[in-house]
This record gives structure tokens, C-alpha cells and sequence, in this order.
């Protein structure tokens, strides 16, 4: 194993990079460059997914595709008005008050603009009626997106020159993205949803190639695109490459309501809103964890989908899994235990090596 089984380095790179939905290029690149040492082959399909094949020591059995994805939660610009403000509407499930107000990167095609995610002035009375219904003292109204707009500092043709206009994908600014520690043991960042999960797949991929064991069947590790807006790469990947598994890799909602807690060991699903997952996979993967002395925590989740589930759901495989980092604040400021992504590679490398 690593001297620093995490990779802090790695998935602070791939925090920072931008990979709003249908643009991950960024993202895509990194995973190249840490993928490619370690596979047997690897290319990009035309969905945009980045895949890198490991043969596996069984290669008459089916192959088992594992994902998880490069996008994040972003958004589009609506439209410009006059004095150069953009309305936007989101890409994904995103909500302003779980981002915050603040510093945005509109990713133009000649070059990218900082603009300024903003409510307006708390100092105004019901004559600014967008703001005043958002005050819980007025209004009471939750903070949404015909609330807010972006403050750019451009006019309409400074921005046109600099290749934004409605369509523009815009993210969360790069100066809002930098880990931090959370006590000795959590560590908190936006977008650890999908980046956590990313960087525990290229773990997998190097703790394989490195001795800890080919996987029992071929297997392809995918980096799937545009998962936030319906798991588009991981439904076409789960279509256009062969084998009868496809296994999610995701953060995880710990809450009482699904019994699971941060601290936890890895979250090992049965269920979400668009499917359920096969039993025998399920149960593979907490008798890994449990190989490994981990305590999976099983869950029956509601509000929640993944490139497996939407894969299975739309009968593109016929069994489908997810293991998922305990995540809290799932589509917020994200915190995880400093062991979850190590403890994730190690399953998944388990189980990889046992098959499914």
C-alpha cells in the first residue's frame, strides 16, 4: 500500500478542476494521466467516458464494468440582460443556499470570466420584492434560483467576446474548493460527490497493477460523464461495453433515517429511488468489507441514484450494485472520514479479486 494511502494531492487536483455536466474535460485528464500506468488498455467512448480495461484471470466469465463519475453539480446560463447579469438555472440537483453566495467560473469558449453568484442588498425593504420574500422574517420564501443571479462586471459584449452566452456551463469558483481538515479524523470540501469516489477508482486501479492481485473477470473501470443529469455516460457505457454488473461508486447520505453515520464503515445499498440492486452483489461487497474488518453499513435509500441504478432501471444491465463513501451533507459543503476513500479501494479490490 502507498505511503499516504489517501492521495490527498490527487483528490485536491481533482477538486479543483472544473467538470460541470457534458464538459469534464479537466477532469478526464487527470484521471488519464493516474490511469494509464496501470491498465491494459484504455481510450475514451463516444459519451465522453474515460475507460481503462483490466484483464482478469477468469476471461471467459462475463466482465463487470465498475463507474464513478466525473461531473459535478454545476450550472447553465439562462440568459444575459442588458447590463451584463446572467440568470441561471441549475445542472443537477443544486440549490444557491447549498453552494452559498459567492465566487463562480463561467467557462466561456474563448477564455473563462469570474462573475459573482448573488441574492442583493439584506438592506432592502418589500420594494425589492425577489429579495424581500427570501428573508425569514418577510417572506420566509426558500432561497431559488429566480432569487439570484451572477454579477460578471462585463457588458453583453465583453462577455460575448469572451465566448459566454446562454448554454455556458458555470461552476462553483476554484477558490471555494480547497480541502480542509475537520478534526483529526473528517476531512470537508464541496464536490466530493463524485470526486471522493473517482480517486478511490484510480486507487483500485493501482493497488491491482501494483500486486495485491489481478480481478477474477476482465474488468472495466469506468469515469463516466454527465451522471448529475440522469447517468447518461453510465447508462451508454453500461449498453456499448460488454458484461452483466455494473457497480456504482458514489458518496453516500448518512443519516438516522437510513441508519448510517459518517464515522461508519463503507454504505452498501439495497435499494434507491430508481431501483434495486441484486442481493448477491450487495452482500458480496459487506462480505468484503467484512474480510477486511470494515463494518459495511447496509441501506435502503429514497432520495438517490446512481449510474448502476439508472443503468438497471432502463434495463441496459441486468445487475447492478453500489458502494458508497458515508457522505455528510450530500450536495453541500461534503464531509468525509479521512479513511473512507482507502477503505473504499480496499473493498472494491476485494471484491474484485473474490468475483461476484
Amino acid at each position: 500500500m502507498p505511503d499516504d494511502p489517501l492521495r490527498r494531492d490527487l483528490l485536491q487536483e481533482l477538486l479543483h478542476a472544473y467538470g460541470p455536466c457534458g464538459q469534464e474535460d479537466a477532469v478526464r485528464e487527470v484521471c488519464r494521466r493516474e490511469l494509464e500506468p496501470h491498465v491494459d488498455e484504455m481510450w475514451v467512448d463516444e459519451a465522453g467516458n474515460l475507460i481503462g480495461l483490466l484483464y482478469g484471470d477468469h476471461r471467459a466469465d462475463q466482465p463487470i464494468r465498475v463507474m464513478a463519475h466525473m461531473d459535478e453539480l454545476s450550472m447553465l446560463v439562462k440568459r444575459i440582460e442588458p447590463d451584463g447579469t446572467l440568470h441561471m438555472t441549475p445542472l443537477g440537483t443544486m440549490y444557491p443556499g447549498n453552494f452559498g453566495l459567492g465566487p463562480v467560473a463561467l467557462l466561456g469558449d474563448q477564455r473563462t470570466v469570474c462573475g459573482v453568484l448573488t441574492l442583493g442588498s439584506e438592506h432592502t425593504t418589500k420594494e425589492s420584492q425577489r429579495i424581500w420574500e427570501t428573508k425569514p422574517d418577510q417572506g420566509d420564501l426558500a432561497l431559488d434560483w429566480l432569487h439570484v443571479y451572477v454579477f460578471t462586471g462585463h457588458t453583453p459584449e465583453e462577455l460575448a467576446d469572451a465566448g459566454v452566452r446562454a448554454g455556458t456551463r458555470a461552476c462553483v469558483h476554484q477558490s471555494k474548493r480547497t480541502l480542509i481538515d475537520v478534526g483529526p479524523d473528517y476531512l470537508g470540501c464541496y464536490f466530493m460527490d463524485d470526486r471522493a469516489a473517482v480517486t478511490a477508482l484510480l486507487d483500485v486501479a493501482s493497488r491491482l497493477a501494483s500486486g495485491d492481485g489481478r480481478p477474477a473477470r476482465d474488468t472495466y473501470l469506468v469515469f463516466t460523464t454527465a451522471e448529475e443529469v440522469g447517468g447518461v455516460g453510465g447508462s451508454y457505457a453500461s449498453r456499448a461495453l460488454p458484461g452483466d454488473l455494473t457497480i456504482a461508486l458514489e458518496v453516500g447520505p448518512a443519516e438516522a433515517e437510513y441508519g448510517t453515520s459518517c464515522s461508519g464503515g463503507p454504505i452498501v445499498a439495497y435499494s434507491d429511488a430508481e431501483t434495486i440492486y441484486d442481493k448477491a452483489v450487495a452482500d458480496a461487497l459487506i462480505a468484503a468489507a467484512t474480510e477486511l474488518g470494515l463494518s459495511a453499513q447496509p441501506a435502503v435509500l429514497g432520495a438517490f441514484e446512481s449510474d448502476a441504478s439508472h443503468a438497471k432501471a432502463s434495463g441496459l444491465t441486468p445487475r447492478a450494485g453500489l458502494l458508497c463513501l458515508p457522505t455528510l451533507s450530500t450536495h453541500g459543503y461534503e464531509v468525509i472520514a479521512r479513511q473512507a476513500i482507502p477503505d473504499m479501494a480496499a473493498v472494491l479490490v476485494e471484491l474484485l479479486r473474490r468475483g461476484v
